[in-house]
């Protein structure tokens, strides 16, 4: 079994660095989201690299490990939403939008060819 850090890989460092990003951003968001759109983006963004933990403890069970790989995009994906959310409610503008998305797709892609191929992981 391989011995490989997770944190060390493209995928967890991107998705910190995305959910760290919208952290940033998010403390400028107005107080009565707080309870609602702050903390689900946080969420998720967050879930994504704590899922990876997940995942690369259950690598012994290919089956598992990719199970937990597909709560990374399911929950990727959730952020996604939230992140159309915050530029519908003019939260953030265009430029911002586009480079987390842009962010948020590469994850995205990753994640996938980690679940289409999870024996080079």
């Amino acid at each position: 079994m391989n011995n490989f850090n997770f944190k060390e890989s493209t995928v967890y460092k991107k998705a910190f660095s995305l959910a760290m990003k919208i952290f940033k951003i998010s403390k400028l968001f107005p107080s009565e989201e707080k309870y609602s759109l702050t903390d689900q983006v946080r969420r998720s963004s967050r879930s994504v690299c704590a899922n990876l933990a997940e995942a690369y403890r259950k690598k012994r069970y290919p089956a598992h490990f990719i199970s937990k790989l597909t709560d990374c995009d399911s929950e990727n994906s959730e952020t996604g939403v939230w992140i159309d959310f915050a530029f519908e409610c003019g939260y953030i503008d265009e430029q911002i939008l586009n480079s987390l998305r842009a962010k948020n797709e590469e994850i995205g892609k990753l994640l996938n060819h980690m679940i289409n191929n999870p024996d080079k992981y």
